[in-house]
């Protein structure tokens, strides 16, 4: 294997562990803040880092459209190009291949597609994915895959998935063994678990660095998505890291890796941020709202990022109010921030036997809500 992983800690079917790249080492339960076009929005990589992120994510399709991979190699790879110094993980490509269904055709080598941009016609392959994801210098590279939509029938989801793990198989040869970087597989399958489990044996015999769970969090709801994992991440390797993609809520984070799961990202923190919600160990806020107005409190009592250590939420709700950017910067950054310490509360729980108690703890938070507010 090309990246190190070794799980240092469990609890139950939670695991603490530790991912070596070229680019650093990842402590495991963690939280990937999405940098899709080689930025995370509103965030400079230095405030970041701050937060206690140590791995971000990039995309394949928003870089190979613009400024182009080429381009990007020439400068000198994704990590400076956009100056940050610890481990990438690029997301394939896979999941516009969704998104983006009225403006593709599928084929079963690839797929061709419009830019959302200007229109142009482009093709991805897993061929022509991994080789962009080279060019990008990604430390972790993702199969090409369909991301199955939702709803599917199983008939419907049984073909996606076998197309994907064909990809997968493709993937695997051609990818560019170098020390430090590594390739994850896909499992598909939607909620069907005999789907699940057939594309799991297949990545499992093909073997990769590690493996991700795709096709979830798209509208399926979270019992169904944790039926999906309990029936999926007994049939992965135990020595390899497992990635839920897309994932999540932090109540989604937490179940999730109650069950196993030892990476996420998700747009959620940052989109939030740029949208006056926050994320509190009492639920969410919407500062937009006026009870904020006269509130001197800041978001969280003791949270050290810089829009609670230094401003209050009457503040917070006046830059909202105002269409500052500043206050989609300092939102942003405490949800970061706060997702950080989510993390890091799981694995200091899991190293001390605890967790069952701070998920208890965590949740009667969550269902409290805001009840101080003025």
């Amino acid at each position: 294997m090309s990246i190190g992983y070794e799980v240092i800690a469990r609890d139950g079917a939670a695991r603490r562990g530790r991912l070596v790249t070229a680019h650093g080492t990842v402590e495991t339960p963690a939280f990937m803040p999405v940098g899709t076009a080689a930025t995370v929005k509103a965030m400079l990589p230095e405030s970041v880092a701050a937060t206690g992120a140590e791995i971000v994510l990039g995309n394949t399709y928003h870089l190979m459209l613009r400024p182009g991979a080429e381009r990007v190699e020439r400068l000198g790879g994704l990590h400076r190009f956009m100056n940050w110094k610890g481990p990438i993980l690029t997301d394939s490509g896979g999941f516009q291949v969704m998104s983006l269904s009225k403006l593709r055709q599928l084929d079963a080598e690839g797929v061709t597609f419009r830019s959302h941009i200007d229109g142009s016609a482009h093709r991805l392959t897993p061929d022509i994915s991994l080789d962009i994801q080279r060019q990008l210098g990604a430390d972790i590279t993702m199969s090409f895959d369909e991301c199955t939509s939702w709803p599917a029938t199983e008939e419907e989801a049984a073909k996606s998935m076998r197309l994907s793990m064909r990809w997968a198989e493709r993937g695997k040869r051609v990818f560019v063994q170098r020390e430090g970087h590594g390739l994850f597989g896909i499992v598909q399958g939607s909620v069907y678990p005999d789907l699940r489990l057939e594309s799991a044996k297949a990545l499992t015999d093909i073997g990769f660095d590690g493996y991700a769970i795709g096709g979830l969090a798209v509208g399926e709801g979270q019992d169904a998505m944790f039926a999906a994992l309990d029936v999926t991440l007994p049939a992965l390797p135990a020595d390899r890291p497992r990635y839920l993609m897309g994932v999540g809520r932090p109540a989604d984070i937490v179940g999730a890796v109650a069950r196993g799961i030892d990476m996420f990202d998700c747009v959620m923190p940052t989109r939030a941020g740029r949208t006056a919600q926050a994320f509190t160990w009492r639920g969410e806020l919407n500062l937009r709202n006026a009870r904020h107005r006269d509130d001197g409190r800041p978001l969280v009592e003791g949270c050290a990022c810089p829009a609670c250590a230094g401003y209050s939420r009457a503040y917070l709700h006046h830059l909202i109010r105002s269409d500052e950017i500043l206050g989609a910067m300092l939102l942003t950054w405490h949800n970061l921030h706060f997702y950080q310490d989510v993390m890091r509360g799981l694995r200091a729980a899991i190293e001390a036997g605890a967790l069952a108690d701070w998920i208890e703890r965590f949740a009667e938070q969550q269902a409290r809500g805001d009840i101080d507010a003025l």
